[in-house]
């Protein structure tokens, strides 16, 4: 029997352990659990308590002592219920909060935040980043400085990055380092023409730069600037640059 169904519903290992022995069991004393489980007393009435709480055990007294029973076992149905209802109060709260938390992170908006992340997850975490701001803002755009080393990494962290980008209507205006690459769809490149191999990635999009490239240990990493002036600083200096490559 797989009991860590029960753990994931909230109730602790020994909270498990004396509602199967109840189940097992039938009606128990405290005493009687003791044996069964080993736990001390104290903990046994504990562990009850909760049980009680949570509805999933009772008790009655049998003469002088008193008795402990495991509720049906249906009544862990009604446990998650419960704790979706608080799940979706929670949530809606949460919803109503957002608004209040951005409005405080805006204040601090003059202040550049940076952030740095590590490995496949952390530069998949700053594709997605991208995505999701880029289609949540004004402008449904951002820009690149492509370089080939972290086009490598950035193809192995979000394999189905562009398909999804395309997807949601994105589009991008890439100015590569060097030679290669192509276009997809909703995209354009243009091509800067030198011979080196840049391994850092400049990624231009919704009040944020992301810069991703590799450490000493040749290991992909990445960091986000959140700030808009030097967003909007970036963006000129590549849209000029963009201007000037058609012209050479």
């Amino acid at each position: 029997m797989d009991i860590t169904i029960l753990k994931k519903i909230g109730l602790s290992d020994k909270e498990v352990e004396i509602y199967l022995a109840l189940l097992e069991n039938g009606a128990c004393s405290v005493r009687g659990l003791v044996g069964f489980t080993g736990l001390n007393r104290g903990t046994v009435y504990d562990i009850l308590k909760g049980l009680q709480e949570k509805g999933l055990a009772s008790y009655y007294h049998q003469e002088t002592k008193q008795k402990f029973v495991a509720e049906d076992a249906d009544k862990l149905a009604k446990l998650v219920a419960e704790e979706e209802e608080k799940i979706k109060k929670i949530k809606g709260k949460l919803n109503d909060l957002i608004p209040e938390l951005k409005s405080l992170q805006a204040k601090g908006g003059s202040r550049p935040a940076t952030k740095f992340y590590e490995g496949k997850r952390g530069i998949k975490f700053i594709l997605e980043d991208i995505l999701n701001s880029v289609r949540e803002g004004k402008e449904k755009e951002y820009f690149i400085y492509s370089a080939t080393k972290a086009s490598e990494d950035i193809n192995k962290a979000y394999p189905d990055f562009t398909k999804d980008r395309i997807k949601k209507g994105i589009k991008v205006k890439a100015i590569s380092l060097a030679t290669g690459g192509k276009t997809y769809g909703l995209d354009e490149r243009r091509w800067l023409g030198t011979n080196d191999e840049s391994a850092t990635f400049v990624l231009i999009y919704a009040g944020k730069c992301a810069f991703i490239s590799r450490d000493a240990r040749g290991l992909p990493v990445g960091v986000i600037i959140e700030n808009e002036m030097i967003y909007e600083t970036q963006k000129i200096i590549f849209l000029q640059l963009w201007k000037l490559i058609q012209k050479m």
